[in-house]
């Protein structure tokens, strides 16, 4: 199947590890789920500047816009991370933070909007209690108290959360609790399955409830005028919204056209601080090396290739929702190790479809 690049000059995303470095280790870490005593991998600034070249390359080649979402680790570590966003001023490259809150200051955040950063993000992984038993004692309050600081600077707030069975009843709190702090945008994504845990603790209906549960309050809220933008990222909320009558297959869409869902060989790639590049982190799919390859060329190959082959997965090839939704490939790698077996979260019964 073909992507849907019609219309304006389409954004290309890298998320861009810099380094391992970080103050916390938490439980759901994707870097220290398997090795907690790994070595922490940082790119040198020539490295770092060769990336740069590599990635904007690429954009050139395929007439795409890059757009990078800079982390770690937590990225405000790296000794040249000061650098990189000046190189990043310099060529007029807009960019996300996806870090920590320890670092955070008046001074610093204003540093960051002057070299073009657009939002900074943080997670929030529970009500004070979980979160901190995820992350550690005193992040819950540090990472509030710096949305303020964040948004004082003319940097829009982010905070993100990672659900699975530990938190799913807390969700609706943390809710309140972003809009209490005047966040400006929230969003949450399913936890992905690591090491020898294979299971997120969540029913595919216990997952359809929280959805219900949450559109409920999002709908509320935005009729009572909040501020906070809720971002619906994970791809079930399509299946949600399509059931409720709310999201609707567009009668001059193409059969062969993938329209949305999840980014892997689409308009995405993960670099990581060793330079391997992956199509997604929350999975193993190292698909080359940006040290030594070029992005544009890996782009085009036949590693790539496998993860736009739509027609294997196993259960979204039978649905009608296939080119706009396909769930979370990685969630249903890290639970059975397939990365085109069924989303374990998907409620849609599809073993009737033609």
């Amino acid at each position: 199947m073909k992507q849907n690049f019609a219309g304006a000059k389409q954004s290309f995303a890298f998320q861009w590890h810099i380094t391992d470095e970080c103050d916390q280790r938490c439980k759901h870490c994707y870097i220290f789920s398997e090795n907690n005593c790994k070595a922490l991998d940082s790119m040198s600034w020539e490295q770092m500047q060769s990336v740069f070249e590599n990635c904007l390359e690429m954009c050139d080649k395929y007439n795409r816009l890059p757009y990078f979402y800079l982390t770690g680790g937590d990225p405000i570590l790296h000794p040249n991370f000061w650098k990189l966003l000046n190189l990043f001023k310099e060529n007029g490259i807009p960019f996300t933070i996806l870090g920590n809150p320890f670092h955070l200051n008046d001074e610093v955040c204003r540093q960051l909007k002057d070299m073009g950063c657009e939002k900074y993000q943080m997670s929030l992984d529970g009500m004070e209690k979980t979160h901190d038993w995820f992350r550690k004692p005193g992040s819950f309050d540090c990472t509030l108290e710096k949305i303020q600081c964040i948004k004082k600077a003319g940097i829009r707030s982010v905070i993100m959360t990672t659900v699975s069975g530990t938190n799913i009843s807390e969700i609706p709190d943390i809710i309140d609790t972003v809009v209490k702090h005047k966040v400006d945008v929230f969003a949450f994504a399913r936890y992905c399955p690591t090491s020898g845990e294979k299971e997120t603790g969540m029913t595919p209906q216990e997952y359809r409830t929280l959805l219900d549960t949450c559109y409920a309050k999002f709908k509320a809220y935005e009729a009572a005028g909040c501020e906070t933008y809720f971002n619906l990222k994970d791809h079930l909320w399509t299946l949600y919204l399509y059931e409720k009558g709310i999201f609707k297959i567009p009668e001059n869409a193409e059969p062969d056209m993938i329209y949305g869902g999840c980014n892997c060989g689409n308009c995405h790639l993960t670099i990581l601080p060793t330079g391997d590049l992956y199509t997604c982190r929350r999975l193993k799919s190292r698909v080359g090396n940006v040290f030594t390859d070029r992005i544009a060329d890996v782009w085009a190959g036949k590693n790539m290739e496998r993860y736009r082959e739509y027609g294997k997965f196993e259960k979204c090839a039978k649905c009608e929702l296939l080119r706009f939704c396909r769930g979370c490939p990685a969630v249903a790698y890290g639970t059975n190790g397939d990365f085109y077996g069924a989303d374990p979260q998907c409620w849609k019964d599809t073993s009737h479809a033609v």
